[in-house]
């Protein structure tokens, strides 16, 4: 577990650098001029990518009944894309680029995410979601490493990345030996009778408050500095950067404490709702801070929250899951709830921001999380 928990941190260091800091910093070496307009396109075209791509690579996964090999192909293929991107010179190419790259990228990643509800039994996805608290803080973590001043050189930082990803990867593809478990892999039949469906809306119920989180969390991931900025604005970079990397640090010990408990107490959907309340009241919180200490502390307050939520989310999808026969296929599905909110947060932004501030926003988000506090309750109440 702690191998898998450890590749799964090597597909965060994949793409949190690469998107979040190596690309706009190519884009805006390429054209400065059209910086925005270029990295719109990209992020579309390359998102849209990895929705399509982890559901089919899932699918695929599924049908072949063979997860590590894809996710040695995905690794290699991916990591060759990466080093190769410092080719692409025009905005086509780039795209191209990184359609390919996602492409590979989500050929590993749709099948390692279904490889944990094949190998980990129910009575430990709690302790399962705490190791994958680690996969942010590593992703925030790398992408520090390689901008390190005079550390490497562009061309260069892009191999760190492919290189550390596959000293990630690569343990649990050579070491991992997981026991069986035949009872993971029974695939499940609708009988018809009266509670046929109950499983399927539990998935559903899963399914939205997962987006509503993440719609909040995005937008909250891109305004965090505009939004400290509007409070404060003394604050740099460096100081939002290291305020953001600390937090996530934070969950982790604290998603392990709580993942280990519901694994203990078999109550694997009270953390959920209870993390996606104390978001609620944290966006609250931030909505009406008058002060910056009050802001910082909702803003540590959601993000420990969030992040524990996310995390443990991902492993009990796995136990709420009806049909292990569709494992990969089905994760590609709960994946759109990472791609989506991209896609909603800048209308989201655009129509509340300028006429309510971003106190107005914030209310509006905590309005969703408590939604989402309110499905997964009413989940506990169905059990």
């Amino acid at each position: 577990m702690w191998l898998y928990a450890l590749a799964v941190a090597g597909g965060a260091m994949a793409y949190v650098p690469f998107l979040t800091i190596l690309l706009p910093v190519r884009v805006a070496a390429l054209t400065p001029d059209q910086q925005v307009s270029w990295l719109a396109y990209i992020i579309f075209f390359g998102a849209s990518t990895a929705a399509l791509s982890n559901i089919g690579f899932g699918w695929l996964s599924d049908k072949i009944g063979e997860r590590r090999k894809l996710i040695m192909a995905g690794l290699a293929f991916s990591s060759i894309v990466l080093i190769l991107m410092p080719l692409a010179a025009s905005l086509p190419a780039i795209i191209a680029m990184i359609m390919l790259w996602q492409a590979g990228l989500n050929m590993m990643l749709a099948p390692l995410a279904a490889w944990g509800g094949d190998c980990i039994p129910d009575r430990q996805k709690g302790m399962l979601g705490g190791l994958l608290a680690f996969a942010p803080a590593a992703g925030a973590l790398s992408g520090a490493l390689v901008t390190i001043p005079g550390f490497a050189g562009p061309d260069g930082r892009l191999a760190m990345v492919a290189g550390m990803v596959v000293a990630c990867v690569m343990p649990v593809i050579v070491f991992g030996k997981p026991v069986p478990f035949p009872q993971l892999m029974v695939p499940v039949k609708r009988s018809g009778g009266q509670d046929a469906f109950a499983p399927r809306t539990i998935v559903v119920r899963m399914w939205i408050a997962r987006l509503l989180v993440q719609i909040a969390e995005a937008a909250l991931f891109a305004y965090l500095y505009v939004w400290f900025r509007s409070i404060r604005d003394q604050l740099g970079e460096d100081d939002i950067a290291q305020i953001f990397g600390l937090v996530l640090l934070l969950a982790v010990p604290l998603t392990l404490s709580v993942g280990r408990w519901a694994d203990r107490r078999d109550r694997p959907i009270l953390p959920l709702a209870v993390a996606t309340g104390t978001s609620a009241l944290a966006l609250l919180g931030m909505g009406l801070a008058q002060s910056f200490h009050l802001a910082l502390l909702g803003y540590v307050l959601f993000t420990l929250s969030a992040s524990l939520f996310l995390a443990l989310h991902s492993a009990q999808t796995l136990r709420v899951l009806p049909r292990p026969q569709h494992r990969g296929r089905d994760l590609g599905f709960f994946n759109l709830t990472n791609t989506v909110p991209s896609l909603i947060m800048p209308a989201l932004t655009l129509a509340m921001v300028p006429i309510f501030g971003f106190s107005g926003l914030f209310v509006l988000l905590a309005g969703l999380t408590l939604i989402a506090c309110l499905l997964l309750t009413s989940i506990i109440r169905q059990k």
